[in-house]
């Protein structure tokens, strides 16, 4: 049999005078090796106060009965891009379906998969886990929302997720910095102190209510309804998304974080 740097030469001396429309026609995939190609997900929620990540329990080896983030292998004839892999894998094995995923990177070794050279695209969101049903799918024998605290989940994850999930939850707390992404996480109408609570959940800091309350209201993403609701001392208003909202960019950090412990 002959070895792949053999078999790479006698291929390019044999497609040297080829044009390029022959070369497609004639390329044999095979003369490259290709490490496996996965994507992975970590999907956020507030529940219970406290900053939680979507987590399955692996039917298959390798790493069987362990706890892992959603992911899975791409499938040629399936996936038209890597964000429609991961939300087909969110969907076989979790029954969820995502609105959107922000890419936060790629990442490749020949150590993170015991079964060889893997490369797995991430993604991450923020969805409202009231209006999700979780149900275990393919590949799958049970599934939750794992805690997160410091980054990490009290499970031990396949692979290396943990490393996965603590650089997502990094970004994700950066992001809520400047950003107003928590606003995902909201029912139809909420006042503007349960944002605020979402916020500071996700950073696990205290933030300057004034200043929060201006900040937000100046990205003008929310509409005033009619309603009321008792959120504290006295009523607030109750405030929805706008139609057609997309995520708001701040110029600055928010303003007034301060360490919830202290």
């Amino acid at each position: 049999m002959l070895n792949y740097n053999h078999k790479l030469m006698v291929y390019k001396v044999n497609n040297i005078h080829q044009s390029e429309e022959d070369f497609l026609h004639d390329y044999d995939l095979s003369v490259f090796e290709r490490p496996s190609t996965s994507v992975d997900t970590a999907i956020f929620t507030v529940l219970d106060n406290h900053l939680h990540v979507l987590t399955v329990k692996r039917a298959e080896y390798p790493f069987k009965d362990l706890w892992s983030l959603v992911g899975g292998f791409i499938d040629l004839q399936k996936d038209t891009d890597l964000e429609s892999t991961a939300k087909r894998k969110l969907e076989e094995k979790t029954g969820v379906k995502t609105p959107y995923l922000e890419q936060f990177g790629t990442i490749g070794n020949k150590k993170r998969d015991p079964r060889g050279w893997s490369v797995t695209t991430v993604y991450f969101a923020l969805i409202p886990c009231h209006e999700v049903q979780l149900r275990s799918g393919k590949g799958v024998t049970d599934i939750k929302w794992s805690k997160v605290v410091a980054g990490r989940v009290k499970d031990k994850l396949a692979f290396d997720h943990a490393e996965i999930l603590a650089k997502c939850t990094e970004r994700l707390r950066g992001k809520v910095l400047y950003t107003s992404l928590p606003v995902h996480l909201m029912p139809t109408d909420f006042t503007l102190g349960e944002l605020q609570k979402v916020y500071e959940i996700i950073l696990d800091k205290k933030v300057d209510h004034k200043s929060f309350r201006r900040r937000i209201l100046s990205a003008d993403i929310l509409e005033e309804t009619d309603k009321m609701r008792h959120d504290g001392r006295r009523p607030a208003h109750l405030y929805r998304l706008k139609k057609r909202h997309r995520t708001h960019f701040f110029v600055r950090n928010i303003e007034g974080a301060r360490s919830i412990l202290n």
